[in-house]
């Protein structure tokens, strides 16, 4: 069947009050459908494509296909049998590619959904729960990187990850760096989209605060540089989020200077060492204070057996500099937590990636280019808040009492101040500022063979609320990297559908999110971009 034959039938309701759009897709037979997108991007491309590397379908392969789908995919709560599946997979291997890709999911009526590491929380890159069919674009072998160290930059392809962009400039030199995220196997092109932060945000700021230009596919197929673009686009794709403008090819990024020694540590504290949490207590008043080369995230998670359990806190540090440097700092700003000479040790800012990413000691850099996550892939629910004042006594209690009940849960305290705080809110899409003391994470993983799933997103439920009283409000704040579609449900079990911008929108942008509307009804009027949290367009009055 030619193009011209193919008339599916698309039903959208275009909801109120920027609630999601909803769309109906009945195209033709899947079989055909592959077929008419193949000989469509034949027609809009002159690059060659070996489909047996670049298509992967059930029909003519269902093992590879699942392979393929499950390759990046971290959250596997989002990869069970009855979750909706691309109709099938195709992996570009030129720009030309996504640019046809476009062109061709329109004139087919095909939604499609983009994925670059498949790190999202919820799923959204190869998973739709609001079309249906949906194919899916993998971006993993656009994954080129160029380091520039004479004019501190670097292009990187949105396919490639963190760790391979860090690797590249370890290779060019030893004193620059990139301020992104701590897991190396991050693809870059999703990550920066939500700000992307790590150990040196306190010092540069955030990913998306250092990004120079960019190259975007548009809806209407169109390859756009940040000239093209215009500012106003440049500005949304910076932080606004993956999924709602387009979708990125590569991404020019400014690199930073690190010095050629770096510091390290790791102090962990049981509640019993930590009496009265007056350590942890501490840290709230000077974590957001202390010098902008210092950058310590505290890790909490069970230790134990349940006759006899007790919360770790670990106090994981970077410096940029010597630790008789550090020590002079922490023995001035921080002596409660009691470091030694011996906790610190000194490596260079590549081998102090490593150890943030968890490698054992004495693992070599190039393995970073193999994208491999020592996270391990699980099932897993997570929330997010950000901390404006500190927790009070009560509050920590509260928090670490829910804490031991449940087994294998971690909870994040991520420092913010520094360059954090200097930058204003509406620089670029994320505005969690100044008066962002830290940011908190809840995270529970579970197995495939807990037959109780129910009972860990619960948990993290419940730990979500327990915290209100202790986190920002009005509105109260949530990161857009961590996705989370209880979000705008009003606390209620809802359906996926019934998500109401008009709640997560100013949890995850605060004023920004308006900003963000504008934009998106005047780049994607018409909504091609969406997942279940995507930036809605305006509502269109008759």
């Amino acid at each position: 069947m030619g193009i011209s034959n193919l008339r599916p039938a698309i039903s959208c309701i275009s909801l109120l009050a920027l609630y999601i759009s909803l769309c109906t897709i009945t195209p033709t037979s899947s079989a055909s459908l592959q077929d008419d997108f193949i000989n469509c991007l034949h027609r809009n491309t002159n690059v060659d494509f070996p489909l047996e590397d670049t298509f992967f379908t059930p029909e003519r392969n269902a093992s590879i296909f699942i392979e393929v789908l499950e390759s990046t995919a971290q959250n596997q709560r989002y990869l069970t049998e009855s979750t909706p599946k691309p109709s099938f997979i195709f992996k570009p291997v030129h720009e030309s590619q996504v640019q046809a890709s476009v062109i061709c999911s329109k004139k087919l009526g095909i939604h499609l959904r983009v994925r670059s590491g498949g790190h999202d929380y919820e799923g959204m890159s190869y998973v739709s729960q609001i079309d249906t069919p949906f194919i899916l674009i993998d971006m993993t072998k656009l994954r080129q990187i160029n380091v520039t160290i004479e004019d501190n930059s670097a292009w990187v392809q949105t396919g490639a990850t963190i760790g391979e962009l860090y690797y590249r400039i370890s290779e060019k030199s030893k004193i620059h760096g990139f301020p992104a995220g701590l897991w190396t196997s991050l693809g870059i092109g999703g990550h920066i989209t939500g700000g992307a932060y790590g150990s040196l945000m306190r010092k540069f700021g955030l990913a998306a605060d250092n990004v120079l230009d960019a190259k975007i596919v548009d809806a209407n197929g169109k390859l756009l540089d940040r000239t093209a673009m215009g500012e106003d686009l440049f500005w949304a794709i910076r932080g606004g989020g993956g999924g709602s403008f387009g979708i990125i090819i590569a991404w020019k990024v400014k690199l930073v200077p690190v010095p050629m020694t770096v510091t390290v540590f790791n102090v962990t504290k049981t509640l019993e060492q930590d009496v009265d949490n007056k350590i942890l207590s501490k840290w709230q008043l000077v974590a957001d204070k202390l010098v902008e080369e210092l950058f310590i995230r505290v890790v909490f998670n069970v230790a134990g057996n349940n006759g006899n359990k007790t919360v770790i806190a670990s106090y994981k540090g970077q410096f940029l500099g010597d630790k008789g440097t550090l020590m002079e700092v922490m023995e001035k700003d921080f002596p409660e937590l009691g470091l030694t000479q011996s906790d610190c040790i000194e490596m260079s800012w590549i081998e102090s990636i490593l150890y943030f990413a968890q490698f054992p000691k004495g693992t070599p850099p190039e393995v970073l280019l193999q994208g491999i996550s020592l996270l391990g892939k699980v099932y897993f629910k997570a929330k997010s808040d950000f901390a404006t004042k500190p927790i009070p006594a009560l509050g920590l209690k509260g928090m670490l009492k829910r804490l031991i009940k449940e087994e294998g849960a971690i909870v994040f305290w991520t420092p913010y101040g520094g360059m954090m705080s200097k930058i204003p809110e509406s620089e670029i899409p994320f505005p969690h500022r100044c008066g962002t003391i830290f940011m908190i994470q809840y995270y529970t993983p579970w197995t495939d063979s807990d037959k109780r799933p129910n009972t860990h997103i619960k948990w993290a439920r419940e730990i979500y609320n327990y915290m209100t009283p202790y986190v920002s409000s009005n509105p109260r704040q949530s990161y857009v990297n961590y996705r989370d579609l209880d979000l705008g449900q009003n606390g209620k079990n809802s359906k996926v559908k019934s998500i109401n911008a008009k709640i997560w929108g100013p949890k995850y942008f605060k004023d920004n999110f308006n900003k963000l509307v504008r934009i998106k009804s005047n780049f994607d009027p018409d909504n091609f971009f969406r997942q279940e949290q995507s930036i809605p367009p305006m509502p269109i009055r008759s």
